[in-house]
């Protein structure tokens, strides 16, 4: 018998160990915006650098085309930015709601106004809104108006505001375009004035009324299907219900002394007799002056009714006033009041030099913005029209009126409290 060895079985081949798994490795580099900003850049360079080499003509209209690009971008910002209105005069508080906002800010002279804003004055506060094609706006205090039409173009400009209740003063430029529009809203009726014209225009939603005073030039009030013309010195009165009446008014006296600003140094302010004197008004019979201390005559010092053009008032002491001459005719019926003017009264003092200087102009269209500096407390006149605002530390910024093409000599005459004055000027050059 014979014997074997049993053989071992059979057994499937063990799976490779864990650790042996092929494995796929990934390496890369960072690379930051800036490098490839700088690689584009040198990229850039080089392929203008070959065309200015090989081919220089290919070089300029490339130059061409890009320059052109940019400028077009930068005329048109330019271009939305100068046809915005904007205010070049702010006197007290002055406020603004813009179409697409909820609260009210405070304005200043950088800030634009577009359609649908709301501009406030508050108590005391005046306003002088200037639109790209010359047109001003000076909303009167305690006025509220919205900005309706702003569309000012190269051939023709189309300006509106509508107020809501108070008073605006329109004065309207000589335009290029015939097509030209300029207007002042109230309820259902619209005041387009024409060129070269001024008017004031109110309306009281309490009395149900409003009226409008054509004091230069001529316009056009509409209201419905009814279309009345206005002359220089004609007032139409426009009841909310009720036919529209039209009249001639008495137009107001032209002051003459004291001018407007002017410094009155004398001995003894109380007893110095001060001359008023203004432009006889030929169908007056009388006239009413009035002198105050604010410049919305809340607290007045003296009125008088005189029946010339001139008269001669004492008892005021040294200070800052206001006055104003309404012309009365023998209806007894009242002119509007004249413009306003300001004059200090200063005792005699020893004279002496003040500090008055031109920093800086800038042309916003046809007016000038004068920049400057003088004493704080000083008297300030611009080619005869007062600056109002000069601040604590005497810096002043200034927007004249509207100025024709040309050349202009800028007068700034000044006037301290020690009786100093001092006169600085400055040429500006209006484009044609």
């Amino acid at each position: 018998m014979t014997t074997q060895t049993p053989t071992e079985p059979k057994r499937a081949p063990a799976p490779p160990a864990p650790n042996k798994v092929p494995r796929l490795e990934v390496y890369w580099t960072a690379v930051t915006y800036k490098t490839v900003a700088v690689y584009l850049v040198l990229l850039a360079a080089i392929v203008f650098a070959a065309l200015y080499l090989i081919i220089p003509e290919w070089y300029s209209v490339a130059y061409r085309k890009v320059s052109s690009a940019i400028s077009s971008s930068d005329t048109e910002s330019v271009s939305i930015s100068s046809t915005q209105a904007k205010f070049v005069n702010l006197d007290g508080k002055v406020q603004v709601k813009k179409v697409n906002s909820v609260q009210w800010v405070d304005a200043d002279y950088r800030t634009t106004l577009d359609k649908g804003d709301l501009v406030q004055t508050i108590n005391d506060a005046v306003a002088r809104i200037y639109f790209a094609d010359g047109t001003t706006y000076t909303v009167k205090s305690d006025t509220l108006v919205t900005v309706e039409e702003n569309n000012v173009q190269r051939d023709r400009s189309n300006t509106a505001v509508r107020i809501n209740t108070g008073s605006v003063d329109l004065a309207t430029p000589s335009w290029s375009s015939p097509d030209s529009k300029a207007a002042v809203n109230v309820e259902d009726t619209s005041a387009q004035l024409r060129q070269n014209s001024r008017a004031t225009v109110k309306t009281d939603p309490g009395k149900k009324e409003s009226e409008i005073v054509v004091s230069s030039g001529s316009a056009e009030v509409q209201r419905g299907q009814e279309k009345v013309e206005l002359g220089q010195w004609q007032k139409l009165n426009i009841p909310n219900s009720g036919p529209i009446t039209k009249s001639d008014v008495l137009a107001p006296p032209e002051l003459s002394a004291p001018r407007n600003l002017e410094p009155l140094i004398v001995d003894n302010p109380k007893t110095a007799p001060i001359r008023f004197e203004w432009k006889a008004i030929p169908d007056a019979v009388a006239y009413d002056i009035r002198i105050s201390t604010t410049a919305m005559f809340t607290k007045m010092v003296k009125e008088a009714k005189v029946s010339g053009w001139s008269t001669e008032i004492t008892g005021l002491d040294a200070g800052d006033y206001f006055w104003n001459v309404t012309a009365i005719d023998a209806k007894k019926q009242s002119s509007e009041v004249s413009e306003t003017f300001k004059f200090t009264l200063v005792a005699q003092g020893k004279s002496q030099e003040m500090l008055l200087e031109i920093t800086g102009t800038q042309l916003h269209g046809r007016v000038a913005e004068i920049i400057g500096r003088t004493e704080p407390g000083a008297a300030l006149i611009v080619n005869g029209q007062p600056v109002p605002n000069i601040a604590a530390d005497g810096s002043f910024r200034h927007f004249t009126e509207p100025l024709t093409a040309g050349e202009h000599t800028i007068v700034v005459i000044g006037q301290n409290r020690r009786g100093g004055t001092a006169k600085q000027q400055v040429s500006i050059v209006v484009p044609r």
